[in-house]
């Protein structure tokens, strides 16, 4: 608190030199410590509404002569929060992006329900972490009660945060619906964390009351669409009735999750039939098809998948993207040629990948140098499978690194540096390879793929 009160204290004194604002208006203003962008960019939903850029002093503002009362979240590169904002609000944040979340800190008008908002954002690890380490492993009465108490605690202190700021009702919802979803979402997912924790066979017949919770979900709220605890719980909750219900009706056993196909289609029926909010159904039925398309590759099952997926969301604002993502993963199938991909030598000088793996066996395997932890991992990794597997030449590339940092790196580690290429489009890059997971390689032979989604850690080829 002490390390707080010289903060809030400088907001407060820039607060008052900030414009006044209409009763529909709204300022947005801010210092941000170690910026990694030039750039704040506001959204509202999925909609970019302004950007503002970093003065010399690393501050942004914004002016808004007209908004909605509701939540909003910032960007800047590449960490990103919300806010809440109402007609006539001045807010400042200030934040370190060494520390972006734990640093973040409201001022102005709304900032005791702002901070109230990042309060349950950042004790939602913590929350998470109790569950995993003591509370999954907890029979159902002993579990339920637990988290009732936890949700009974965060309500109560909203309750006083609203005697004390007189809360709009739709600053009220939003802040009771992240409290709500938080612990909603613990109790959709129990029932595997539970198995999973006491390596059980089978799931627990639940009671009714269990699930009471479920009566008051609301599949349409527009205020909520992209408040987080709501959309994970939402994803949670989909995934926890698309297993019971295949589990009842498909004559299936506990094992339906081997089924990929046959489990998502079950997904998409249910957001189908359960949610009528536009915005939320696309961000769903995107969410569902991401999730199956990373996992699965098979062609015929993402044929099937794939048709079904445009039958029932034709119109998604994410269409393309989900297209995209589907032929880059029938584009990458063995025996389909390297994709001509240019990449960037040491020397600087340009080069195919169907070039670098034409007449050997080669892996590509792919590392950032903005994570250090990672990159030191596969490249010990890359060290072992040499020597293991010497038959392969191992081809490192890399994305969203500065050169010269590129070139440090690759040197102090002392690769080869005929094995080493970079390229600056990683967009490209991702939608050719589908990096994801990132510990993925890429085995070829002779400019063939072999296997475009193996993982540098097995030993499967």
């Amino acid at each position: 608190m002490d390390k707080l009160l010289p903060i809030a204290l400088s907001l407060a004194l820039v607060a008052c030199n900030s414009p006044v604002n209409t009763d529909k208006g709204v300022f947005f203003a801010g210092e941000i410590v170690n910026p990694t962008s030039e750039y704040v960019v506001l959204y509202k939903g999925s909609s970019a509404l302004d950007s503002a850029k970093l003065d010399e002093n690393n501050r942004f503002s914004f002016q808004l002569d007209k908004v909605d009362d509701g939540l909003y979240h910032f960007n800047h590169n590449p960490e990103q929060q919300y806010v809440y904002l109402e007609k006539g609000d001045s807010v400042w944040i200030r934040l370190n992006t060494l520390y972006f979340d734990e640093s973040l800190v409201f001022s102005g008008t709304n900032e005791e329900l702002n901070n109230f908002l990042l309060e349950i954002f950042l004790e939602d690890e913590e929350v998470e972490q109790l569950m995993y380490s003591d509370l999954f492993q907890l029979e159902i009465d002993d579990f339920s009660a637990k988290v009732e108490d936890l949700r009974k605690e965060k309500l109560e202190e909203l309750e006083e945060l609203n005697k004390e700021s007189k809360l709009t009702d739709t600053a009220f919802e939003i802040a009771k619906a992240s409290i709500n979803y938080t612990f909603y979402k613990f109790k959709e997912v129990y029932p595997f964390k539970h198995r999973g924790t006491l390596k059980e066979q089978e799931l627990h017949e639940f009671p009714k009351s269990f699930y009471a919770y479920r009566d008051g979900i609301d599949y349409n709220n527009k205020n909520l669409i992209y408040l987080r605890p709501y959309y994970d719980f939402m994803k949670s909750h989909l995934g926890n009735l698309s297993y019971m219900t295949c589990s009842n009706s498909c004559g299936k056993e506990n094992g339906i999750a081997h089924n990929q196909l046959h489990f998502n289609q079950h997904k998409l029926a249910l957001i189908d039939s359960l949610v009528g909010e536009k915005e939320l159904r696309d961000n769903l039925f995107r969410n569902v098809a991401f999730n199956y398309l990373l996992r699965e590759h098979d062609v015929d099952s993402n044929r099937v998948f794939i048709n079904e997926f445009q039958r029932i969301s034709g119109n998604n604002r994410h269409i393309e993207e989900i297209q995209r993502l589907y032929e880059g993963i029938s584009n990458i199938q063995p025996n389909s040629p390297v994709p001509n991909i240019e990449v960037i030598s040491m020397s600087d000088s340009l080069i195919s990948l169907p070039s670098l793996s034409k007449n050997k066996k080669a892996v590509f395997y792919f590392w950032s140098g903005t994570d250090k932890n990672h990159y030191e991992s596969i490249f010990s990794r890359v060290k072992e499978l040499k020597s293991e597997k010497p038959e392969y030449e191992y081809i490192g590339i890399n994305f969203k690194t500065e050169p010269n940092n590129w070139k440090t790196i690759v040197n102090k580690f002392e690769f080869d540096a005929h094995s080493q290429f970079r390229t600056d489009d990683y967009h490209k890059l991702t939608e050719t390879f589908i990096l994801y997971p990132m510990n993925k390689c890429v085995i070829t032979n002779d400019a063939l793929i072999v296997d475009a989604f193996s993982n540098i850690y097995w030993n499967n080829h």
